[in-house]
C-alpha cells in the first residue's frame, strides 16, 4: 500500500452506472484529480506549470481494478513517484475505501513535461528534478 495521501472524496449516485457501481469514467477523474495533488507535492504546482509555460501530458495510464465503489463510499487515493528521468516521471496511485481500507483500483501512469507554447516534451529545471529525486529517496 502506498502511504502518501492524495486525495479523499466521495462516490455520487451520478458516479454510478446502470450495475450500481462507480462507472470507470469517474474512477480516472479522481485519480486525475489525486494526481494534480501528487503534482503540486512534487512542486509541479498549477501556478509554476503557468509560470514556466510548462505543463505535464500523460503518455501511459494502466488501471486496475479490484473492488466495486458504491454511491455514498468515501474514497482515498494515496500517491507516490515511483521514477523520475530528465523528461518524465512515472507515480502510481492506489484508490481504497476509506470505511473499511479495502483497495478498490490502482493507476500507474508515465506523464512528460513539456513547454506549453512549444508542444514538446523537454528537461525539467534543476530545483525540480531535485524534489523528484527527494520523493522517490
Amino acid at each position: 500500500m502506498i502511504h502518501n495521501p492524495v486525495y479523499r472524496g466521495t462516490v455520487y449516485p451520478w458516479h454510478c452506472d446502470h450495475v450500481g457501481h462507480m462507472n470507470v469514467m469517474h474512477y480516472v477523474g479522481k485519480f486525475d484529480e489525486a494526481t494534480w495533488n501528487l503534482f503540486t507535492d512534487l512542486g509541479l504546482s498549477a501556478a509554476y506549470l503557468r509560470g514556466a509555460n510548462r505543463g505535464m501530458a500523460a503518455v501511459e495510464q494502466q488501471l486496475t481494478y479490484s473492488a466495486e465503489l458504491h454511491a455514498g463510499d468515501v474514497v482515498m487515493v494515496n500517491g507516490r513517484l515511483l521514477e523520475a528521468r530528465a523528461k518524465s516521471i512515472r507515480f502510481a496511485l492506489e484508490m481504497f475505501d476509506a470505511a473499511t481500507g479495502k483497495p478498490s483500483a490502482t493507476c500507474q501512469i508515465t506523464a512528460l513535461h513539456i513547454d506549453s507554447k512549444a508542444r514538446k516534451a523537454v528537461c525539467f529545471e534543476d530545483e525540480i528534478m531535485q524534489r523528484l529525486r527527494a520523493a522517490i529517496a
